[in-house]
């Protein structure tokens, strides 16, 4: 079968638009309007890396794709990274490969091989011809996982890709797929049935027409997983990939086998590895089972043998079993498990490594240089590990790659940021660090219990105490812990505290999912709620639980088994027939809905005592759906909205509903969501601010609805195509947070535009949007931190956000915005952007700065300093004011167009100073800027006259004549240097250190001093007085000493030139 990349899928750009309320005829904002809202990385430290690769011979540059955030490159050994791939639509790199003749091309396949629950799909393969600065669709958009990818040693055009298929339902996209143009079309050269896909493919290294292929069974839904079964089996082709043969017998497993790996080493190609999933022995649906982990074969695949049953080789085989021959030593192999083994004789005996040799845990991927076997790269949950020395160290690269199932924030100011990561803890970090640098360091983030699932969820009186849940990284069963941070302990209260790891969910009193629900209630911060089957309630702290539902669920036994297959995999991931999702009204106390992860919905209005189960009210409901959020509305007690998917049961749609009357009727809400795989909905929230402003999440892409859902719009920016997991609106600050499953938390500062955006305001040309309060905080310390560290977040600008409109025949015109003060003062003059849409500008509570001295000669004893054309150089800046708290009026002039808002500048809550030390701070800044500007302007007027004197006597010079004028010129200058050298240091270059070198003079100490007066909100001390009242005094000294000059020597002088008739006075001012 072959077909076009080109015409697999017609691939349309579509504009999401939504109308405003109001008027249903008029045009409608789309993205394009939004794009000066875009979003910033808080953190935290990511995890885990998928795939890997490098350049043969090339120590420099390699390759990692993350499990779901994007494809990265580093061109310095490892040192700096950056993401290569963020302009495409999905996120999850699961192979890649890089042409071995032209190392400028490179293949990503994308959807994520390794297999476990909180996994995702992509839609086909990448290819680059520029090392990855740009990328290209090369199609097989259905394939879902790509989990290997072959180039042909000494023709990239010819390419072959293992496609496992996304797993959840039966497909046809599965297999090994060949190209011999560069991806423009593909051949699917070896299918086996459309339940089994490919785990691994191979070519060997001395003769590319021999390839060998293990081919998978695997099926992967909610409730569980099912590894092998007939279809999965090693097949091998000896004529390029063209035709392929099923290998059976001579050694080989002769009952149902799964997950399947092959590798070799071009040392010995005729030895070839294979890790095959097993049932180890144990019976599976009552059948027996194999036994043994690793095969070998010594002769290109024809006769093999069992070499090694330790299950350390496979470990959790659908998440790992990988192996890896070094190039130069066919008996030296490794094994990508939980841990990492090695073997130094063939398989045979292997030794699990520690310490420096192990670097992180659960391995996926390892490239060796197929040039230097010392040189590898790992990908592992602990991100990327290089080798230069054949694994006996690693250098360790954590990348902002963090899954982060879910994101609440507190309500300190500022507030907090929390989440459980994947391969980690529950996480606490800041939204705002205030440090002067603006950056978010990796120490800033700390643990705060619970584990790397669930919830943290903070008090909302108490930003000191946060509940956290979790069902991992820890004991595995349904914890919840009560953290203090005052303390930084936690208190376990887990509703029942019995471990569950390993077991299925038929046996559990209670069935606590993965990642199951917690919610402190918003009317009574003492009140908590967990879900199992059932609503659990805690009033005392969680010494005790109540039971305040029935099972909610379907309680389908069928899916409450075994799960994994062959492997059993049972950590609560898989648990079926839960509650995942639940929310109390926050219009009404003890209005409850409930969502299940097999699609049952219920409500509850006398707070839990009944509960009405909704689920066939639903339009076009998706069969074996899991509800992913539910958020009910701020406003009204019978109004919610909900997400459900059901990706994992092959069903990529989206689907979100709204109801209105306690769930008995609901409408779909999803016009304006792109139609493509990765668009199924992850979570919902509502604006509490502006009712029918909503946002939310999907696989790839968040949107925005400006019309209670009705129409949605695409509001990507510049925010990755990770999963959007969770959403949530910080209401103090008016700040949406989102915890992405990919690349960590994001934040959009200050929703105001979007909040007062209506059809009036869209369809002028202009407006001044109303600023929400800005908080003038006053930075703090910063901790010890590692340099280049790529995990850093980034702060918010400590400033007032000034937002406006544009509208389209406005666009392009000058805007100017101003600030001032309360007595009508202009303090500040900005120019702003006037795109059509929203713009946005920042006022740093600052005044413009003073307008530095201009110097127009030479430093002292430095003749070959160079002033340029323009004959000038600085003498350094003024530093600018900050304003104190107050009220503030912003103006916008745009066109002919005046419009003015009020702004409310606050101050900082943790400060230490009062309004009254602040005004006393800001009264002296004043009187040092007023010092400043009085020292700078004599320097101008010095460096004026100077300039004046110094081209005189280059005329007088080449004229000749005059040497008693050129004397006397002389004579003024110097008496104009003793003036100047009393304000400004005029030995410094600008180069070296110099501040060092010479002392500071007036203007260098005014400056300095107007640091120390302006430190936080403190008043100033005497001795800050004392210095000011002195450098006042040196400033006013000089301008009066030239002042004198000026009248007296300067005037003599040009009434000398006069007399001589040479009409070249100097002018005293400028």
């Amino acid at each position: 079968m072959s077909f076009s990349a080109k015409n697999f899928m017609t691939i349309l750009l579509l504009v999401a638009t939504a109308s405003l309320p109001g008027d249903a005829s008029s045009q409608s904002v789309s993205g394009q309007h939004l794009g000066a809202l875009g979003f910033r990385h808080i953190g935290v430290v990511g995890n885990r890396i998928a795939s890997v690769s490098g350049v043969t011979n090339n120590p420099l540059v390699y390759y990692a794709g993350a499990a779901a955030g994007g494809l990265w490159k580093t061109e310095d050994g490892g040192n700096f990274w950056r993401p290569i791939f963020d302009d495409q639509d999905t996120h999850s790199i699961g192979a890649l490969a890089v042409s071995s003749s032209d190392n400028n091309v490179v293949w990503a396949g994308t959807g994520e091989p390794h297999i476990r629950s909180n996994v995702t799909v992509g839609d086909g393969v990448y290819k680059s011809t520029d090392a990855g600065e740009t990328w290209h669709h090369m199609g097989l958009e259905e394939t879902g996982r790509i989990s290997r990818i072959v180039i042909h040693p000494t023709d990239p055009s010819i390419v072959f890709i293992a496609a496992l298929g996304h797993g959840h339902s039966a497909q046809q996209e599965r297999g090994i797929y060949k190209t011999t143009d560069g991806g423009e079309t593909w051949d699917h050269v070896l299918f086996v049935d459309e339940n089994t896909g490919a785990s691994s493919v191979i070519m060997d290294p001395n003769n590319p027409r021999i390839l060998f292929a293990g081919m998978w069974q695997i099926l992967i839904n909610t409730w569980g997983r099912q590894s092998g079964g007939p279809g999965s089996a090693i097949y091998k082709s000896e004529d390029g990939g063209e035709t392929w043969n099923r290998l059976s017998g001579h050694g080989l497993p002769t009952l149902p086998v799964g997950k399947i790996d092959i590798c070799m080493s071009a040392a010995n190609s005729q030895r070839v590895y294979s890790l095959i999933e097993t049932g180890d022995g144990v019976p599976w649906n009552g059948a027996i089972t194999e036994s043994g982990e690793l095969w070998r074969s010594d002769d290109g695949g024809q006769e093999w043998q069992l070499v090694n049953h330790s299950r350390d080789l496979g470990g959790r085989t659908a998440y790992y079993n990988n192996c890896r021959v070094t190039p130069d030593d066919e008996n030296e192999v490794f094994f990508l498990t939980a841990g990492i083994a090695r073997s130094y004789d063939g398989g045979l005996t292997y030794i699990n490594h520690s310490g420096r040799q192990r670097s992180g845990g659960d391995y996926h991927d390892l490239w060796f240089d197929p040039a230097n076997g010392d040189r590898m790269v790992i990908g592992n949950d602990q991100g990327v590990h290089i080798s230069e020395n054949r694994g006996q160290s690693y250098r360790a690269v954590e990348l902002p790659v963090g899954q982060m199932y879910h994101v609440t924030a507190d309500n300190a100011v500022p507030y907090n940021v929390m989440g459980n990561r994947q391969d980690g803890p529950s996480y606490r970090g800041p939204s705002n660090p205030l440090y002067d640098n603006g950056r978010i360091p990796r120490g800033d983030w700390h643990q705060v219990g619970g584990g790397e699932s669930g919830f943290a969820t903070p008090d909302p009186t108490d930003s000191d105490i946060v509940w956290s849940s979790a069902s991992g990284a820890g004991a595995v069963g349904g914890i919840v812990v009560r953290h203090d941070q005052k303390t930084r302990q936690f208190r376990n209260v887990e509703v029942w505290p019995e471990g569950t790891v390993g077991w299925h969910a038929e046996d559990l009193k209670y069935r606590f999912q993965w990642t199951f629900p917690l919610l402190v209630s918003s009317h009574d911060n003492n009140t908590v709620y967990v879900t199992s089957q059932h609503v659990h309630r805690t009033q005392n702290g969680g010494q005790s639980w109540d039971v305040i539902s029935p099972d909610l669920t379907t309680n389908d036994k069928s899916r409450q088994g075994i799960s994994g297959g062959l492997t059993p995999d049972n950590l609560g991931v898989e648990y079926c027939c839960v509650i995942y999702s639940f929310d109390e009204s926050r219009a009404e106390q003890g209005v409850f809905y409930a969502g299940s992860n097999d699609g049952m919905v219920h409500v509850s209005r006398d707070n839990g005592g009944t509960w009405n189960d909704v689920t066939g009210n639903f339009p076009d409901w998706p069969e074996d759906g899991v509800v992913r959020g539910i958020h009910a509305s701020k406003w009204d007690a019978a109004k919610a909205y909900l997400v459900v998917e059901a990706h994992q049961v092959g069903n990529f749609g989206a689907y979100i509903y709204r109801t209105e009357d306690y769930g008995e009727t609901w409408t779909k809400i999803t016009n304006g969501i792109s139609d493509h795989i990765l668009s199924f909905t992850r979570d919902i929230v509502e604006d509490p601010v502006r009712p029918g402003l909503l946002y939310v999440g999907t696989e790839n892409r968040l949107y925005v609805s400006l019309n209670d859902g009705d129409n949605w719009i695409e509001w990507t920016n510049n925010l990755p195509a990770s999963p959007k997991y969770g959403l949530v609106v910080q209401e103090h600050f008016g700040d949406l947070v989102i915890g992405t499953y990919g690349r960590g938390f994001w934040i959009m500062d200050d929703l105001s535009p979007l909040q007062q955006l209506d059809q009036e305001v869209f369809n002028s040309s202009a407006h001044l949007f109303e600023p929400r309060d800005a908080y003038r905080f006053n930075p703090r310390t910063a901790p010890a931190v590692m340099t280049n560290d790529q995990s850093d977040g980034e702060g918010p600008s400590n400033a007032a956000l000034i937002n406006y409109w544009v509208g389209e025949e406005m666009a392009g015109s000058e805007a100017t915005v101003r600030i001032w003060d309360a007595d009508g003062k202009m303090i500040r003059e900005m120019d702003g952007p006037s795109n059509t849409g929203i713009n946005r500008i920042e006022w740093d509570f600052r005044d413009g700065g003073g307008q530095a001295a201009t110097l127009r000669t030479k430093p002292k004893y430095a003749d070959w300093y160079d002033l340029g054309s323009d004959r000038e150089r600085s003498a350094g800046s003024i530093a600018a004011l900050r304003y104190p708290p107050g009220t503030y009026t912003v103006t916008l002039e745009i066109g002919s167009q005046d419009f003015s808002q009020t702004l409310n500048v606050i101050k900082d809550p943790n400060s230490e100073g009062s309004m009254n030390d602040i005004m006393a701070q800001f009264d002296l800044a004043q009187k040092i800027r007023a010092d400043q500007m009085l020292a700078s302007e004599t320097v101008n007027r010095i460096e004026w006259v100077r300039r004046q004197l110094y081209d005189l006597i280059d005329i007088m010079d080449d004229q000749g004549g005059s040497e008693d004028l050129v004397e006397t010129a002389g004579t003024i200058d110097a008496a104009l240097v003793v003036i100047e050298d009393e304000l400004l240091q005029l030995q410094v270059t600008g180069t070296g250190q110099d501040q060092v070198r010479y002392p500071g003079k007036a203007l260098e100490r005014l400056n300095y001093l107007l640091g120390g007066v302006t430190t936080a909100d403190f008043r100033p001390t005497d001795q800050h007085i004392e210095v000011q009242a002195i450098l006042r005094d040196i400033a006013n000294d000089a301008k009066l000493d030239l002042d004198a000059l000026l009248e007296n020597e300067l005037s003599e002088f040009n009434e000398a030139l006069t007399e001589r008739g040479l009409n070249l006075l100097v002018s005293p001012e400028e």
